[in-house]
């Protein structure tokens, strides 16, 4: 797979959420499937609104640097877990908007109902449902944090996304594109509950 082009959605991806507010100086991190082995994912300590092609690597799916001296993002087992646990996702984006990480200080899971946006989630197809977004507790262990992830996984494959308490939000898609939708819409309902 050509490199460039994830590189520049995630660039892209990375410039709208941070005019949004959601990606506050280095905080956040982006990958996206190369094949079935590696993933392309923001370099350590970059700047999540200003990024360019050099602040990616590629890493494999134990979260190992591949021919680069870049460190890799202290989270990409986070993105690993994803990856392993459904082939079909293609991209992981995670972001630290005031919403998700106020929200996931209070709760352990965020309710969302009743929103047109639920709809931009998989597997749901009208506004009249609820979807409830688990939050985890914030561990700098990030292997077992990552197991803690899996195993809610496993239990609930259906689980949209998740917030890590004051941390911020995981959401993923097939592609960057969608990724992206998703985020765009559980950051919206996540203002919208915070403001409720």
């Amino acid at each position: 797979m050509n490199i460039n082009e994830p590189a520049q959605s995630l660039i892209a991806a990375g410039q709208l959420f941070h005019q949004r507010g959601w990606v506050p100086a280095t905080g956040g991190n982006f990958s996206a499937r190369l094949d079935g082995e590696r993933i392309l994912i923001t370099a350590s300590g970059c700047h999540k609104g200003e990024l360019a092609a050099s602040d990616f690597l590629v890493a494999d799916f134990d979260g190992k640097p591949i021919d680069s001296p870049r460190k890799a993002s202290y989270e990409t087992l986070l993105h690993c877990q994803l990856y392993r646990h459904d082939p079909a996702i293609g991209a992981v984006l995670h972001t630290h908007s005031i919403a998700n990480t106020v929200l996931s200080r209070r709760l352990d899971r965020i309710r969302l109902a009743g929103y047109e946006l639920l709809k931009l989630l998989p597997g749901i197809g009208t506004h009249d449902t609820q979807v409830d977004v688990p939050v985890f507790a914030n561990d700098q262990d990030i292997a077992r944090l990552s197991a803690t992830v899996d195993a809610h996984m496993k239990r609930d494959p259906q689980t949209p996304a998740y917030v890590i308490a004051g941390h911020g939000l995981y959401a993923w898609g097939a592609d960057v594109a969608q990724a992206r939708w998703r985020v765009e819409a559980l950051e919206f309902m996540f203002a919208c509950e915070l403001h409720a």
